[in-house]
């Protein structure tokens, strides 16, 4: 065990060392690019520009290495917060210089090569144009990035789909079903504006409300300041929900196996507490004006090979009996195309989250729909159609690293059902 242990620990400091290590040296690149710029300035301007560049980096890379090795658990979290919104945000910003100073070096040498060709004495400064230019773009970003950690984080938008399923009953028509997903209660700093989104929720009287998973970060008890505010979510026929990737603890360290069992046995108490119906590898059937609709709940299953397993599609669908539609609420919208559309075609439509649409996009309906995350998951927003079958993934109602929103607002989903 001791020796898995030291392992484990000269691994993972390792990988960190090797991470600054790439960080420092692109750090240093764009530093010396940066000392070009000014190199005709006075000396105040470069000592200025020298520490601010570093003091920032410093701080930025102080996260990384502490975060790889000691964890985060010991910090305040508004500390926390800060100092990894800085981290990213820096990080973030200094991509652009660094693709601007890569186009550079290209240029630098193919101009080399020409030269020598044809004898020419050639210089090898950098191109203070390519320099300001890529500043220039960092600072897109840049602004970009603080806007979304002060303005976007609690602005809820209500996005209204309606889905057309085949042979659907009369009575089932119409039927207003509310998503929500991807609490990360752990991350809130702020309660009062938490309440807008209930009462948003409650505002569309909806007939069901599904959560999709990831109620907390990591620690159950990241829910207890909230927990007055999310026992006010109501609807017709109950609120259901299932647990996301994050719930299980996988990303915390624990000091033992029974100190994580014990905080997922708080959680789902804390569903419950909650009001709401706990589904785990299992469904239920509810009656609506005489119509049957099956609410299928499954555990995290992920296409994905570094995130865990925990779902049992055959168990929950078990002794599931002929309904006028399923539903199925399953957290990683990568099971659908990995199980649900193979093998459960009797499955009407799939509920799921966990993209957050990364937090950071464009959408403009009609013209528009982009994030970086479309190359991890190919649908990680909206409606999706396979045959007879739906997915709808939900951006989520709150954040997680990055502190806010970029072009991706935190979403409650309000989806009616149509015959088609």
């Amino acid at each position: 065990m001791f020796v898995y242990l030291a392992y484990k620990i000269y691994h993972s400091v390792l990988r960190m060392l090797i991470f600054v290590s790439i960080l420092f040296c692109l750090d240093l690149y764009i530093f010396f690019s940066l000392k070009q710029l000014v190199s005709e300035n006075s000396y105040q301007v470069k000592c200025l520009t020298a520490i601010l560049y570093w003091g920032v980096t410093f701080i930025s890379l102080s996260y990384f290495i502490t975060f790889s090795l000691l964890g985060t658990d010991g910090f305040g979290k508004n500390t926390l917060l800060w100092w990894r919104s800085l981290a990213l945000i820096t990080l973030g910003s200094k991509l652009p210089i660094l693709l601007m100073l890569g186009i550079d070096e290209v240029r630098r040498l193919i101009t080399w090569g020409l030269n020598q060709a044809n004898g020419v004495p050639y210089s090898t400064s950098r191109s203070d144009f390519m320099i300001k230019t890529g500043l220039a773009i960092a600072s897109i970003p840049f602004v970009s990035l603080i806007y979304g950690l002060f303005r976007n984080p609690y602005r809820y938008k209500l996005y209204q789909t309606e889905v057309s399923i085949k042979n659907l009953p009369k009575s089932l028509s119409n039927l207003k079903i509310v998503q929500i997903s991807d609490i990360h209660s752990g991350s809130f700093t702020f309660k009062e504006p938490i309440k807008n989104a209930i009462d948003m929720i409650n505002q569309q009287n909806a007939d069901l409300v599904f959560f999709t998973g990831d109620l907390v970060n990591s620690v159950a008890s990241e829910m207890d300041p909230y927990m007055d505010i999310f026992d006010k979510i109501q609807s017709k026929y109950g609120v259901y929900s299932i647990l996301g990737n994050h719930d299980y603890g996988d990303y915390h360290r624990w000091a033992n196996r029974a100190e994580k069992i014990a905080n997922l046995d708080k959680l789902k108490q804390i569903h419950k507490d909650l009001g709401w119906q706990l589904l785990l590898n299992e469904h239920k059937v509810i009656d609506v004006n005489g119509a049957s609709l099956g609410v299928i709940g499954v555990e995290n299953i992920s296409g994905k090979i570094h995130f865990r397993s925990y779902g049992d599609m055959q168990a929950a669908t078990q002794n599931c009996p002929d309904c006028d539609m399923k539903i199925l609420l399953s957290h990683d919208p990568s099971h659908w195309d990995k199980e649900v559309t193979k093998h459960y075609s009797d499955i009407d439509l799939t509920l799921a989250g966990h993209t957050h649409g990364m937090q950071f996009g464009i959408e403009i309906p009609g013209f528009i729909k982009f994030s970086p995350i479309q190359f991890v998951y190919k649908k990680w927003a909206g409606l999706y159609k396979e045959g007879n079958q739906y997915l709808y993934v939900n951006r989520g109602l709150g954040f997680l690293g990055y502190p806010g929103r970029v072009g991706i607002l935190p979403e409650i989903t309000l989806l009616e059902l149509k015959s088609a």
